[in-house]
């Protein structure tokens, strides 16, 4: 009797037409993703020196100027006054146009990273004999054996893992790598046929 409850629940697991995911762990738990973010990290922290050093010459041109308006006329300070406001909202203006790159920049890798990892949840859906992958944020109640965040973790980083291993030995050898690919059949590029699309559903 044990032996066949443990059976069931080995199908269960195998097979179920809707499996969730948590894709805040691909993101963070994946070394593409974890690679993703140290990136966008690091301009992000480049940036917000760049503002704090900015911002520090800024508060010292303002103490310069207050100090020469001790010393000059309302008529010859008003020009520098105004020169230096310009200066200040043209500067604002550009380290802003910096943060939404940045923030167009994160967007687009994790577009990317989610296209990049498609093919690998689409063949993860083939095998449990699933129609749908959905966001684990977004499902009120689901059984614990649907979700697969640890399997495809596991499968995305030795995948990508390989990915790369493949990438290195092509461009070392005479020939790189296009016919080889060819020769052996290695393709990545689509989920498998039957496979259901993966969306990026409750990402942003």
């Amino acid at each position: 009797m044990l032996g066949a409850t443990a059976h069931a629940q080995d199908l269960e697991l195998a097979y179920s037409p809707i499996l969730t995911i948590d894709q805040e762990r691909l993101l963070t738990e994946t070394n593409l993703g974890t690679e993703i973010a140290r990136e966008l990290e690091a301009r992000a922290e480049a940036l917000a020196s760049e503002n704090r050093r900015i911002e520090a010459e800024l508060i010292a041109e303002e103490r310069a100027l207050t100090e020469k308006r001790k010393t000059m006329s309302a008529a010859e300070f008003r020009p520098l006054a105004e020169a230096f406001d310009e200066k200040v909202q043209r500067i604002r203006a550009e380290q802003d146009a910096k943060e939404r790159d940045l923030a167009r920049a994160r967007e687009e890798q994790r577009a990317r990273f989610v296209q990049r990892i498609v093919p690998l949840l689409g063949q993860l859906a083939a095998e449990r004999g699933a129609v749908a992958i959905l966001d684990r944020r977004v499902v009120f109640l689901a059984a614990e054996s649907i979700d697969i965040t640890d399997e495809a973790i596991a499968r995305i980083n030795a995948a990508l893992a390989r990915d790369d291993a493949g990438a290195a030995d092509a461009q070392s050898g005479p020939e790189g790598g296009a016919a080889g690919d060819a020769a052996n059949g290695v393709s990545g590029a689509a989920p498998e046929a039957g496979a259901p699309e993966a969306s990026d559903g409750g990402s942003k």
